[in-house]
């Protein structure tokens, strides 16, 4: 029914042209230059990625955390959490004939897992090496993988 009067046409196409350039404005002004220092600001906000893969006598969780000494890092398991924390000391220093910089920044970070299954705390071996800390987690007894068959009735 609209499509037979014309003034309605035109008056969508206006609409339509007039929110593609507002669009294109606010994307223009509020783009990757907008805040240049939001992402900075994120990566100094250290949340170290996990993964982490079942087997079936075994967790295995492996974290990023370049940058960090193996002292500085500290795990800890209560029941099925898992949990890392630390801090990051980086120090950055530069000099020229004419110049000299130094720029440091810290950063605590602190990360919990919940574990897909029960583990024994007393058999857990963590290592630390280029920038990865791979944790190995035991399963207790009671909840090791077992495939159970299905049989028919």
């Amino acid at each position: 029914m609209f499509n037979l009067m014309p003034w309605k046409k035109e008056k969508e196409k206006n609409v339509t042209e007039f929110r593609r350039e507002f669009d294109s404005l606010a994307d223009r002004f509020f783009g990757d230059d907008f805040f240049p220092m939001a992402e900075s600001v994120f990566e100094k906000a250290v949340y170290p990625k996990t993964d982490i893969s079942e087997g079936k006598k075994e967790i295995t969780v492996k974290a990023e955390i370049p940058g960090v000494e193996a002292k500085d890092i500290d795990v800890s398991v209560s029941g099925r959490v898992l949990n890392i924390k630390g801090e990051k000391k980086q120090e950055k220093e530069e000099k020229d004939k004419n110049r000299y910089r130094i720029e440091r920044s810290y950063g605590y970070f602190n990360r919990s897992v919940e574990l897909p299954a029960e583990v024994d705390d007393t058999d857990v071996d963590a290592s630390y090496k280029k920038g990865i800390l791979k944790i190995t987690l035991k399963k207790s007894k009671e909840t090791e993988f077992r495939k159970i068959e299905v049989k028919n009735a």
